[in-house]
């Protein structure tokens, strides 16, 4: 209890919970085609690999709009900057609401449901801005525990979709976006935690190695995670035969249970380091995968997502514990361009288990070459961490002190 007056009293909460609705509402909004696949397949009579290519196109579109709005966050404000984009996904989904009518209207739609995608880098800056660093981790976890949003979209946007028609559910998501624009306006409050730089020194990030290095491990973590949550209804609905708001309640267990393990994940990496956090991640989540391209029954499919969505939803959290030690001024930038080159890699997933399902009949070659990805990155990652806590951050991938902090300093400059 004495730690979590100490992590209220550090920071403001009230931004926190902002942040942590901000992305929770445009995340639902983000993946609200995956939750309404079957009814939209079925409408429009999809194959497996056009469900794979329509539920991909949001996360893709998303992906390439995160980093530009966060380099706008660090000059207009990341609560501005949040403002903006909130407004702009209720024009969008107005928009989806009044027009879409076809299959190729739903893959334009799918590209303006980007727009809520790219939410992540400001989200999680905004919401532990202003937080110490040995607080950052939990900070970023409740934030990005937003994630639960796929639960949000799975659970009501097929119930709506079955009574009131899946366009509708577009309009209705834009009434609802309303709660979470309202709340940043009145009780948010800008970090202090900025530092104005040049275009250049906040693309600085991009050139480094470091920052690819975390893009492939967030191309896993984040991309398996989303690729896989709005990929699920559709899965459940052609390989179980479950009626569609089944397939959204079954769906609901797994992102959920990844949605809260972010959180988890965070604190996790806050005390055994981030390193440490993502090597148990990667071997779980790779050992659940393996599972699957066994094709078990229902109950135990669900229960290795289940698995699956755990790990991979700690290691986001673990990733963003570190983003901030390693960019502590350009945090959102940073965190921007990591989870744009991640959400790519969660139209990865999808194209793969929906092209190999239509080739092959099965969806195990698309997790066999998924768990290929997953093992080169994992093996990546354990050699490059070496050089981390050589440098930047402490044994495991914990916080450095302020003494070893300029210790490491010294020594990176020698």
């Amino acid at each position: 209890m004495a730690g979590l007056k100490a992590f209220r009293e550090s920071g403001h909460i009230p931004t926190l919970f902002a942040a942590f609705l901000y992305f929770d509402f445009s995340f639902a909004v983000w993946v609200l085609n995956g939750a309404m696949g079957p009814f939209i397949s079925e409408q429009f009579h999809l194959t497996q690999g056009q469900v794979g290519l329509m539920v991909s196109i949001p996360t893709f579109a998303g992906a390439l709009m995160r980093f530009p709005l966060g380099v706008l966050s660090q000059y207009i404000g990341r609560k501005s900057a949040a403002i903006v984009e909130m407004s702009a996904i209720v024009l969008a989904l107005l928009y989806g609401f009044l027009f879409v009518k076809t299959y190729h209207d739903v893959l334009a739609m799918g590209v303006l449901l980007g727009i809520a995608g790219a939410s992540f880098g400001v989200a999680l800056s905004l919401g532990s801005g202003w937080f110490p660093k040995k607080y950052k981790g939990l900070a970023m976890g409740i934030a990005g525990a937003g994630n639960s949003g796929t639960a949000v979209a799975a659970l009501f946007a097929p119930r709506l979709a079955q009574h009131f028609g899946w366009q509708h559910v577009y309009g209705f998501a834009a009434l609802f976006m309303m709660l979470p624009l309202l709340v940043m306006i009145f009780f948010a409050k800008e970090p202090p935690d900025i530092e104005h730089q040049s275009l250049k020194e906040h693309l600085s990030c991009l050139w480094e190695k470091d920052g690819w290095a975390f893009n492939l491990i967030y191309i896993i973590t984040f991309g398996g995670f989303l690729g896989l949550a709005t990929f699920l209804p559709s899965f459940y609905f052609k390989q179980f035969h479950v009626s569609k708001v089944e397939a959204g309640s079954l769906t609901v267990l797994a992102t959920l249970t990844g949605s809260m393990t972010r959180v988890v994940g965070g604190w996790l990496a806050d005390r055994l380091g981030g390193i440490t956090t993502l090597t148990y991640v990667f071997v779980i989540a790779i050992a659940g995968l393996l599972g699957l391209t066994a094709s078990p029954s229902l109950t135990v499919t669900t229960l290795l997502f289940m698995l699956c969505f755990a790990a991979l939803g700690a290691g986001n959290g673990a990733t963003f514990q570190l983003v901030p030690l390693r960019w502590p001024v350009t945090t959102a930038v940073a965190g921007g361009m990591i989870g744009e080159i991640g959400a790519l890699g969660g139209s990865i997933l999808p194209n793969l288990l929906g092209q190999s399902r239509q080739h092959f009949g099965s969806y195990a070659p698309g997790f066999l070459l998924y768990i290929g990805i997953a093992f080169l990155v994992f093996a990546m990652m354990r050699i490059v961490a070496r050089q981390w806590t050589r440098s930047w951050v402490g044994a495991g991938g914990r916080a450095l002190h302020p003494v070893e902090a300029q210790s490491a300093a010294i020594t990176s400059l020698v």
